[in-house]
């Protein structure tokens, strides 16, 4: 992950939580800061995917920070590009995000005013769906409803056979049927968006190629040929939440060390970015959920009688599962629990082995 060390066109790189511009909800991506440009990327398992996803130039770019539109997400920064192109950045702490809007700022400041242009509305454009008032969960529920939702068969693509699966067409013509897309275009959008979301996977040489070539929003083939399937998580995924309650006590404590750090989890050993926070007296380690407004932590330990440790990058640890990139640590609990945790650089890993240690 620390790749700033190979290449020194990099000005700033990090995890910020970005709100989609076709469906308007939040989702973590790696950011990488060059002279005139924002880059930024997915994350597969452990391992940052090869292939941008997007691309924010900053001539003519303004920044409005700190961004106070958003009640449950008040570390938000705003860039404006010269097209009048809005986008909001979400970063972990407040110095965080001021270091982000200064690195953007002193970049833009470099660069030429540009003119500012305004894009000709496209006949594309203009029809295209309005995913903010979608709920893609809700859709993707109906899609695997037993009695009307897509149905599941065996497909052959060059030679291989792959179960449990569907066309891309089968999806498109479903969408329309449904009522969920007006056109198959706002069908095409919308199932990039469920492919984009991890509630669909590629699979096949068609569509996994499609994935990871075509533009936002175009990755989904509305193709007879490329094939797609519902994603393990969500075949795995519990219908009911359990309902914890948080004692007031553990949310006491004084902040130490607020971040995004990669965690696996403990069913499905997938990698999720959560945002890790820090407590002292008591000693509490919680981790959020960033691409959701909800202010609770999704889990979190007392830090008394821990162990933590940092992992070897040569070869794959025991019990750590995917494609990881390295920087990783584990934390056994008093109860012994085991967390594997990823952390984005070398020197961030050791910061907060050190800061846990502090405090068991």
């Amino acid at each position: 992950m620390d790749t700033s060390k190979q290449d020194s066109s990099i000005l700033k790189e990090g995890f910020l939580v970005k709100r989609g511009h076709v469906v308007h909800n939040w989702k973590v991506r790696w950011f990488v800061l060059k002279a005139d440009k924002l880059l930024y990327y997915r994350y597969e398992g452990g391992k940052r995917d090869n292939c941008h996803r997007g691309t924010i130039p900053l001539t003519g770019c303004e920044i409005t920070c700190p961004y106070l539109e958003y009640d449950t997400r008040p570390l938000v920064l705003r860039l404006k590009t010269n097209t009048s192109e809005d986008h909001f950045l979400e970063a972990c702490s407040r110095e965080e995000r001021d270091e982000w809007a200064a690195v953007i700022g002193a970049a833009v400041q470099k660069l030429p005013s540009g003119t500012k242009t305004v894009p000709a509305p496209s006949s594309r454009s203009s029809k295209s769906l309005q995913l903010h008032n979608v709920n893609l969960s809700q859709v993707v529920d109906s899609m695997y409803d037993v009695h009307s939702g897509i149905k599941l068969s065996s497909h052959v693509e060059q030679g291989c056979t792959y179960i449990n699966c569907f066309s891309g067409s089968t999806v498109v013509d479903w969408l329309v049927f449904m009522h969920l897309a007006l056109t198959r275009v706002e069908a095409v959008t919308l199932a990039s968006a469920l492919l984009d979301e991890g509630c669909l996977r590629a699979v096949g040489v068609r569509s996994v190629f499609a994935e990871h070539s075509a533009a936002l929003g175009e990755q989904f083939l509305d193709d007879s040929t490329a094939l797609y399937s519902f994603a393990e998580s969500f075949k795995k995924r519990g219908s009911v939440k359990s309902e914890k309650s948080v004692c007031a006590v553990e949310m006491s404590g004084k902040v130490q060390r607020r971040g995004y750090l990669l965690k696996q989890g403990h069913k499905v050993k997938n990698w999720k970015v959560r945002l890790f926070v820090l407590r002292a007296d008591p000693g509490f380690l919680h981790y959020y959920d960033p691409s959701k407004d909800d202010l609770s932590p999704a889990g979190g330990f007392s830090l008394r009688g821990c162990l933590v440790s940092s992992l070897d990058d040569n070869g794959v640890p025991s019990g750590v599962k995917g494609n990881v990139q390295g920087n990783l640590f584990k934390i056994i609990t008093q109860t012994d629990k085991h967390y594997f945790i990823q952390a984005p650089t070398r020197q961030e890993k050791m910061e907060w082995i050190e800061a846990i240690k502090r405090h068991t």
